[in-house]
């Protein structure tokens, strides 16, 4: 098995067609067809099910189809990292950023400070929400993210960086059952309050779902809301409360229209944690922006928080 027959399946199985591929591949048919042929008499499995209408993967190409992606992408990474080598890093970097967290205001920095030392390394920043995640670094599309830690997932690592209790973010001029000079209200106080949260594969949902269920109450949810732009205009129109860690509350909802209260009895809490794939090195740049990453988050927790008792952060 050669990855030149590996290319060929993949684009086969992306077009949906041998003909479709030959033409984009600039190969003649008959010579496509032959490669699959072949790689079907090495693997001793049919890996296509042809018709009029094109071919499809079967069950064993499906499984190639997704080997066959990691191991191209490897051996490409292999040559641009060879190529580059003694070079400054180069490339492109993917990070994917918990919107509603603390992490989030970190984000005018990493540009700033990859920039400085890497001006050859371009960055990709994207929000994402840890149920999707795993996916998307276990394909290469993400090289790392910092989110909130959904518990273990196969094909990913998370180091816990900080453990953050969970705050009540509601309007001012709303009435609670607190004294208005409270900084705190109760997790069944909380659960009688309509709520904007995100969707349901979101970490930050299941806890304070799960919490809240755990008083034998039932979550009153107003809305699914993954926009902080959009999370602000609501409950500045005191259409809701929601619910964020302290930092992240702090960075987002800072101006007096706003009330800011922990949750007791019980408290609830949420892990901040960055998330990188355990199945494959990171590329030559994606290394030198985790190291950027790794001393900003180390500075930020000296500076502002009480980071968790563990070994410090492991550079390699």
């Amino acid at each position: 098995m050669d990855t030149r027959k590996l290319a060929y399946f993949v684009k086969i199985v992306d077009s949906g067609s041998i003909t479709k591929a030959a033409a984009a591949l600039h190969v003649a048919q008959p010579a496509l067809s032959q490669q699959v042929s072949a790689l079907e008499t090495d693997l001793k499995q049919r890996l296509l099910i042809r018709s009029k209408q094109g071919v499809e993967p079967t069950a064993a190409g499906h499984t190639l189809y997704r080997h066959a992606q990691t191991i191209l992408r490897l051996v490409e990474q292999a040559r641009i990292d060879v190529a580059a080598s003694g070079a400054a890093p180069s490339g492109r970097v993917s990070i994917a950023i918990a919107p509603y967290s603390m992490a989030s205001s970190l984000t005018p920095r990493i540009i700033r400070e990859v920039g400085r030392r890497y001006p050859d390394i371009v960055l990709h920043l994207t929000e994402i929400y840890g149920g999707v995640l795993s996916e998307a670094i276990k394909n290469g599309r993400l090289d790392m993210a910092l989110i909130y830690e959904p518990g273990p997932i196969r094909g990913v690592q998370f180091t816990t960086l900080i453990v953050e209790d969970l705050y009540l973010i509601v309007n001012s001029r709303r009435e609670l059952p607190v004294d208005a000079a409270a900084d705190s209200i109760t997790l069944d106080e909380v659960a009688d309050l309509g709520l904007f949260l995100p969707e349901q594969i979101h970490t930050l949902r299941q806890v304070v779902q799960a919490g809240i269920e755990s008083r034998g109450r039932k979550l009153k949810l107003v809305g699914e809301v993954e926009s902080v732009p959009s999370l602000t205009r609501l409950l500045r129109t005191d259409l809701g409360a929601t619910i964020l860690p302290k930092s992240a509350a702090d960075a987002l909802f800072h101006e007096e229209d706003f009330r800011v209260l922990r949750i007791l009895e019980p408290a609830l809490q949420c892990r901040i944690a960055l998330c990188t794939p355990d199945h494959e090195p990171l590329s030559e740049a994606a290394s030198a922006v985790l190291l950027v990453l790794k001393e900003l988050l180390q500075e930020m927790l000296r500076s502002k928080y009480s980071p968790l008792p563990t070994a410090p952060f492991d550079a390699s």
